[in-house]
């Protein structure tokens, strides 16, 4: 298991000795999933944050009318869990699959606790991104209800700089609330502005 990605996602916010890493590592498993394989369905208990080493994985929920609303994606160096259900260890409402075959390292909500009483540092990197996990779905319900279309491409474009040109066309469109279609139409004006400057 290779978890050079995950040690360096960890020391942005916590510094571990070498101890603490091997230590770490200990308690982390890693998974294959393969492309359209999912990793969560909707109204399952969450058991495990997810890391993403290698791939992409989506996290998105089907409304009544059958439509998909995706709400994160997850390249490399990319957490993501249904929160909700992680936390309360009740069923979900976040379904999560892998766009592409991809590598992930989980670990377990009943590890994390052991984790949070033998190396204490580890609730302060959870606080952390749990927190900027909170403000960034917050962000989003605000971008989605103020921003135009264009404002929002242009948004996930910084998000996301490594999926816009692999990602289908149909899971962007998805992510910022548009057709496939008009997201055509904004990707073309907004590569006539990047020529422009």
């Amino acid at each position: 298991m290779d978890a050079s990605l995950i040690i360096k996602n960890v020391s942005k916010h916590i510094q571990l000795s070498p101890a603490e890493e091997r230590h770490f590592v200990s308690f982390l498993k890693e998974g294959k999933v393969k492309r359209k394989q999912f990793m969560l369905r909707e109204n399952e208990i969450c058991t495990d944050s997810i890391f993403v080493t290698l791939g992409c994985l989506r996290g998105y929920t089907i409304d009544q009318n059958g439509f998909e609303h995706i709400l994160q994606f997850a390249p490399p160096d990319w957490w993501i869990a249904d929160m909700y259900s992680l936390i309360s260890k009740k069923p979900g409402s976040l379904s999560i699959d892998a766009i592409e075959n991809t590598t992930v390292l989980l670990l377990s909500r009943e590890n994390q606790e052991k984790l949070f009483a033998e190396i204490p540092k580890f609730e302060r990197f959870f606080r952390i991104i749990t927190e900027n996990s909170l403000v960034s779905s917050r962000q989003r319900l605000l971008d989605n209800l103020s921003l135009t279309a264009q404002q929002r491409y242009e948004l996930f474009c910084h998000h996301y700089p490594s999926l816009i040109e692999h990602l289908p066309q149909k899971l962007i469109a998805s992510y910022i609330g548009v057709t496939p279609e008009f997201l055509s139409k904004l990707r073309g004006s907004f590569l006539k502005k990047g020529k422009q400057k």
